[in-house]
């Protein structure tokens, strides 16, 4: 089903932001390229929270891809579970329209800031987890319901399915 496929960047390269009020902090390119390689069962949560699972990798509902704009997603929604019916709605109406992403740093580099907050480049990472959320670190982040011709059906099928759980009336 084409209509309850949710893509985007998770990650734009060299975009900074400030962590914590302590440092500027951007993402290199290629920063993904080994820890992609390596296949790892990167999963798509609702803002980081392990009970709200969206998709995986391993399950082929979420699919990853670096190019040079940064690491793009794309998801194919459950509009039958409570969460992807949480997923398609906000997303949808761009209530939710960004990204945030759970990493472990395996390589960065420091600069000095002068006068400004220091700057960490991260140059690798091992990925474990994506998440949709409101309140992203970086945010140049997207997410947005795939346009297609058909978005009337998604929302009829996720009406439809809210019914079956007794949300709708």
């Amino acid at each position: 089903m084409a209509d309850n496929v949710i893509t985007g960047f998770a990650v734009v390269f060299g975009d900074e932001t400030v962590i914590a009020s302590e440092f500027r902090e951007k993402i290199a390119r290629g920063a993904f390229t080994r820890t992609l390689k390596e296949q790892p069962d990167v999963v798509m949560l609702l803002d980081h929270d392990s009970g709200r699972v969206l998709g995986r990798t391993s399950a082929g509902t979420l699919w990853l891809q670096e190019n040079s704009a940064g690491l793009y997603f794309s998801l194919t929604v459950d509009p039958s579970t409570p969460e992807g019916q949480t997923a398609l709605g906000t997303v949808a109406r761009q209530d939710v329209r960004s990204c945030s992403f759970g990493f472990r740093v395996r390589s960065e580099v420091w600069e000095d800031g002068g006068d400004r907050l220091p700057l960490r480049t991260i140059t690798d990472v091992d990925l474990f987890e994506l998440t949709l959320t409101a309140f992203p670190a970086y945010p140049t982040t997207t997410a947005a319901l795939r346009a297609t011709s058909n978005n009337e059906a998604a929302r009829r099928r996720i009406e439809m399915a809210q019914r079956k759980r007794g949300i709708l009336k």
